[in-house]
């Protein structure tokens, strides 16, 4: 990777109303060094990838608060494989129970960080993944 920060795209999916944890990791990944750009609230698979791509992220990263983060990866996912971003590294934050962390793994998402995670693991996670 070259001397650029780290630039993450950071999502809100769906119907979820819910940001200000999004905010609070947004602005932890900004005093790491990252670039960010978050997409406000509501946004859908669609925009999520098309922004993603248009901006050239290194690390496409979903927060989720509202329960439905199963079904809207399983629509993102071929989403981004049919941009070329598989490459990227795709992250979760959120309300999400341990059940689900293998059927999101399963779709792509290699960083599960549930609630209450501390923002250093995952800014520690991406620098150590995103070379």
């Amino acid at each position: 990777m070259s001397n650029r920060p780290i630039k993450v795209l950071l999502g809100k999916p769906g119907l979820d109303g819910h940001d200000q944890g999004a905010k609070v990791v947004a602005r932890a990944m900004m005093d790491a060094g990252f670039e960010v750009i978050y997409t406000g609230l509501r946004q859908t698979p669609e925009q999520i990838a098309r922004i993603a791509l248009e901006e050239d992220v290194d690390v496409i990263s979903l927060s989720s608060m509202a329960g439905s983060h199963i079904p809207f990866c399983r629509k993102l996912k071929p989403l981004l494989e049919e941009a070329g971003l598989t490459d990227k590294l795709w992250v979760i934050g959120g309300n999400l129970p341990a059940q689900d962390h293998d059927a999101l793994r399963e779709l792509g998402f290699k960083g599960i960080f549930p609630s209450g995670s501390k923002l250093d693991a995952i800014t520690d996670y991406i620098r150590s993944e995103v070379k």
